[in-house]
Formats: structure tokens, C-alpha cells, sequence
């Protein structure tokens, strides 16, 4: 991260009477500096930033790292250096927040989320090419077999594509368990249809998408009310809109054909380093929509014991919503 980002974060600091901020998470860490560790690491930033690290990590650490590097010795140390009062972050562990709060003043703030819910050109870039391994992964795979040996194959495919990692643990759901929107990949053989929920990590930044094979009628009318409402949600996001009006559209939507019930999760969520990130498209979401998020537009219908249809794609918010996934939403099974 550059200077000038980190005097952005200075001048927030100041807005919010923080002389110091002290980062732990790891996905903080890697915005502001561009490493990722593996162990140990703080970032502090009160005139300036610096990145602490343990011996493990110090050399991948000083080749990746936009901001200067030095070794992690003593957490104590760096704590009796700050200068109070002294922003902290909601995720911090307790143990640590009670030995800031024996020395100084303390803040909770989220700075660092709030700034990253707004994507440089880089971070796009970074997005884009996560959807791009993530799509022509899946088009390099046959969905036939076993649930667990097309999730294996998909996750070589995504590695050999330049994905570092799966997104997320890969879910691929057939038949009835499809029903389970975080279905966790069985044994049994696929069954019609076959929801695959992944994503690649591209350079630490991430992708997510859905698709569902369908083999029949009843499920052709399903996956057209969730591509409708995915249509509709789309259609209304641009800057200054709530993030729950865009979820409201779609549940409205999924609600006019009798299945507001069957729709049991958010519409959506910002997507980047973390593939849960701020804003959420939920129905208590007060979060407004601005330029440069990116966020999943991801409705679904599950009938227990029956079967579940998602269909979820990746979206910049630009003047309007710019829709990244290319992949076809209307995917056929042909189980033999």
C-alpha cells in the first residue's frame, strides 16, 4: 500500500481521536502491506506504519511487504510503545485487548473494513482474473461420478489454473442434499441436480460463484424464478441504494411465486481478500451501495427433502451493477 493510502488512514485515525491503530487480522494485514503471514505478525500505524513479523516469515515478508518490515520480539514491547488512545479492531482476541487496555485508552473501530470495501483498479483486476481461473475450472471438469471426486478434481483444476487455494471449502450438493445451501460434500454418487458453490484466490484476492445442474422440468421452473429474481436485483443496484432494498427486490420477487420461505439466506455479500466481506445484502443491511465495491448477487429456492436451486454471480458496482461472471447460469445435467 502506498503513502498515500496510509495517510488516508492516518487522516480517518484522526477523524476518529485514535493517535494509534493495531492491526492483527491477517486479511487487514495483507490490504495494507500485501503479505500474507503465516505466523506472528502486527502492523502498527501511528505516523507511519510498520510491519512486525516473526523470524519465519521475515524474508517473504521484506521481498512482499509495501510498507517497511521489522521482526516481531516482544508483543509487550510494541504495546508499551503505542500512543493512546489506540484504535482496535472488533476481531481482536481478549487476551490481547486486556493488556492494551491495562496501558492505554482504547477504540473500537473498523477503518481498515471500511476502506476496504472500496476496490482500487488493481483490486478488480486482482477479482477478475479470481473469476476468470474459477470459470474455466469448472468448464475443464466432468460433472459425473462422485460428489467428493468432482470437488478433488475441480480444486486440481483451480490450482493448475493459478489459483493458490480454494476460495472456501469447494461445495458441490446433489439430489436432495442440495436443499442445504452449506451442504458438505458426501460420498454418494451425483443425483440430479448438482449445486457447485466455489472459488479461486488470484494474487490473495478471491471469487465466488454458483451454478446448479438441472436434468428436469420441475427444476427448469425453479432455476427461472431464481434467475429472475437474480435479474431483477441486479437491475435496481447502483451508488446511493441500500443494500437491503436490493435484497427486498429479491426476496420480493422469489415471494410473488410462493417461495418466500424457500429463500433462507441473504441475497449477497462483498467479496476481496476475505470471501465474506462488508456490505451484506440482507434485510437489516443499512450498509449504501457505492462505486468500486464488489459484491455477490446470490438468491436461491430450497425445498427440504427435495432439492435446492442457486445461482450466484460477482458484481461491480460502477454507475450501474457491471456483472464479472461470464459462465452460462442455464446449466443441463446428462447423468449416465
Amino acid at each position: 500500500m502506498v503513502n498515500m493510502e496510509i495517510n488516508s488512514i492516518i487522516d480517518s485515525m484522526q477523524g476518529e481521536g485514535i493517535e494509534s491503530l493495531i492491526i492483527f487480522k491477517s486479511a487487514n494485514i495483507t490490504y495494507l502491506s500485501g503479505f500474507s503471514p503465516s505466523s506472528m505478525s502486527v502492523i502498527v500505524i501511528d505516523d507511519d506504519a510498520l510491519l512486525y513479523t516473526s523470524k519465519m516469515d521475515m524474508e517473504d515478508a521484506s521481498n512482499r511487504s509495501h510498507i517497511p518490515v521489522t521482526e516481531f520480539v516482544s508483543l509487550d514491547n510494541i504495546i508499551n510503545n503505542l500512543k493512546g488512545p489506540v484504535g482496535i479492531e472488533k476481531t481482536l482476541p481478549v487476551s490481547i485487548y486486556k493488556k492494551i487496555c491495562n496501558q492505554h485508552d482504547t477504540k473500537l473501530t473498523d477503518i481498515i473494513e471500511t476502506k476496504r470495501m472500496l476496490k482500487s483498479t488493481d483490486e478488480i483486476k486482482y477479482i477478475q482474473k479470481a473469476i476468470d481461473i474459477a470459470e474455466e475450472s469448472l468448464l475443464n471438469i466432468e460433472i459425473c461420478g462422485i460428489e467428493n471426486e468432482v470437488a478433488a478434481n475441480l480444486e486440481y483444476q483451480l490450482k493448475s489454473h493459478g489459483s493458490i487455494k480454494p476460495a472456501f471449502e469447494t461445495i458441490i450438493a446433489s439430489g436432495t442434499r442440495s436443499s442445504m445451501p452449506h451442504a458438505t460434500i458426501s460420498s454418494n454418487n451425483l443425483l440430479s441436480p448438482v449445486m457447485i458453490d466455489w472459488g479461486a484466490v488470484y494474487n490473495s484476492y478471491c471469487s465466488d460463484l454458483t451454478r446448479t445442474f438441472i436434468e428436469n422440468e420441475e427444476q427448469s421452473e425453479i432455476l427461472s424464478i431464481v434467475l429472475e429474481s437474480q435479474k431483477e436485483a441486479i437491475k435496481v443496484i447502483k451508488p446511493g441504494i441500500k443494500a437491503s432494498y436490493v435484497d427486498k427486490v429479491a426476496r420480493g420477487v422469489i415471494g410473488e411465486y410462493g417461495y418466500g420461505k424457500n429463500f433462507i439466506h441473504s441475497t449477497g455479500h462483498g467479496i476481496g481478500i476475505e470471501i465474506h466481506e462488508n456490505p451484506t445484502l440482507s434485510v437489516n443491511s443499512n450498509f449504501k451501495l457505492q462505486k468500486g465495491m464488489v459484491i455477490t448477487v446470490e438468491p436461491g429456492i430450497y425445498i427440504k427433502d427435495k432439492f435446492g436451486i442457486r445461482i450466484e454471480d460477482d458484481i461491480l458496482i460502477k454507475n450501474k451493477a457491471k456483472v464479472l461472471t461470464k459462465l452460462k447460469k442455464d446449466m443441463t445435467l446428462n447423468i449416465n
